[in-house]
């Protein structure tokens, strides 16, 4: 979907920061205790500690469309007309600090980071013939890729941006390290959005130095200089950003599509990083990507376009508009718009694409048309690039 206001959704998550904790400290809930004796000590272990690191990203809460579609909701994108009084306190900005729909979305992303550092910690001494340096390396990297594009979704969720106060302001706690022995919780003071963004910089670093492959549905090489670019692009680091977008540009792996289809085909170049789901393994709970976006009976048809997008559109030559969306009834029993992204209303099976090429053209554009520079290709070019695969005219000129 369109976005109205890039900076909108970290503002209630930070309003929920600051009731819930005056003296600058959250409390935290780690995992289960499992030995890393038993898992790593053969390289079958590690690489089935590192699946389930994907695994767990599939909760709805994590990458799957809860906290997403939040995001939605405060950019005007779509309605939420659905009946969670938690996801109510969302919308109409009045969030309590009991809102366990905002609980659930930190703690399971912070699974996500226990169960990285997991691997972080445990992989190194992993000792079995044949397997080298460069495959643990290679482990660690997609732990750390993971680790940083959680930690980079939750500083945007719950901090405000870094434009507000050149990135000085409270962020997240930085949690690098396991729990040991009887812990069950643990206080740790929050660091600030430059802190975060530095740590997430060096995990993303360590991972576009240690990563190969192709898989677009695994961690990446050219998925951590995608994410990299984004980092660039919010802290306004125009040229690095427009370097690193460019670089994934010219990947042969990564291909913008010539139509829209391929949000059902995983295999789709367009995809730099999708996360694969199916019928018995992916969203959790409806209240994902395909839950909330599908008309009823189908899905629960919580999310329908919002007038503002649908005024957005070019409603009779925006391809966008024209291939992806589809009218069906609504949670309040209301015809509407809703998007044809996710298709599968019933088993929550459609995958959620996480990184796009398209992100990258719009990246490379934006920088560059703010930096005053053309690396890679004129802004406008790519900003045509796109409307001509939406089968719209071209602009003469960006403002």
């Amino acid at each position: 979907m369109m976005k109205k206001i890039k900076y909108i959704l970290p503002i209630f998550f930070t309003m929920l920061l600051v009731m819930a904790s005056c003296d600058n400290d959250l409390d935290l809930v780690p995992e289960d205790d499992v030995s890393q004796d038993v898992i790593f000590t053969t390289s079958q272990g590690a690489e089935l500690a590192v699946m389930g690191l994907y695994s767990k990203c599939q909760d709805d809460d994590v990458l799957n469309g809860t906290p997403q579609s939040m995001g939605e909701w405060h950019a005007d994108n779509v309605r939420f007309v659905g009946s969670f009084p938690t996801f109510l306190q969302v919308r109409d900005f009045t969030i309590l600090a009991n809102n366990t729909s905002i609980e659930e979305v930190w703690r399971d992303c912070f699974e996500v980071v226990m169960a990285a550092n997991f691997v972080i910690d445990g992989v190194p001494a992993l000792d079995e013939p044949g397997f080298e340096e460069a495959d643990k390396n290679a482990l660690i990297a997609e732990a750390r890729f993971i680790r940083a594009l959680i930690y980079f979704n939750m500083a945007n969720w719950f901090s405000a941006p870094y434009q507000l106060s050149n990135g000085s302001n409270d962020c997240l706690p930085i949690v690098d390290f396991i729990f040991t022995g009887s812990t069950t919780e643990f206080e740790i003071p929050r660091s600030s959005l430059n802190d975060v963004h530095a740590f997430i910089a060096a995990d993303l670093d360590f991972a576009i130095a240690n990563l190969t492959g192709t898989d677009r549905t695994l961690a990446t090489r050219g998925a951590a200089q995608a994410l990299r670019a984004r980092l660039h692009l919010y802290r306004g680091e125009w040229s690095d950003a427009a370097t690193l977008a460019n670089a994934v540009i010219n990947d042969t792996n990564f291909e913008l599509a010539e139509d829209y289809s391929f949000f059902q085909n995983e295999g789709s170049k367009e995809h730099i990083f999708t996360l694969v789901n199916t019928a018995a393994d992916g969203q959790n709970s409806g209240e994902g990507f395909s839950g909330l976006y599908n008309p009823s009976p189908e899905g629960r048809g919580d999310a329908p376009f919002s007038d503002y997008l649908i005024n957005a559109y070019d409603t009779d030559n925006d391809l966008r508009f024209t291939t992806l969306t589809e009218q069906g009834t609504d949670a309040q029993n209301t015809i509407s718009f809703f998007t044809t992204k996710y298709v599968d209303g019933i088993t929550n099976a459609d995958n959620a694409p996480v990184i796009r090429i398209t992100e990258m053209y719009l990246t490379r554009a934006e920088a560059n048309f703010r930096a005053g520079t053309s690396t890679g290709e004129d802004p406008l070019d790519d900003i045509n690039t796109l409307r001509d695969r939406a089968g719209l005219a071209d602009l003469s000129s960006l403002s």
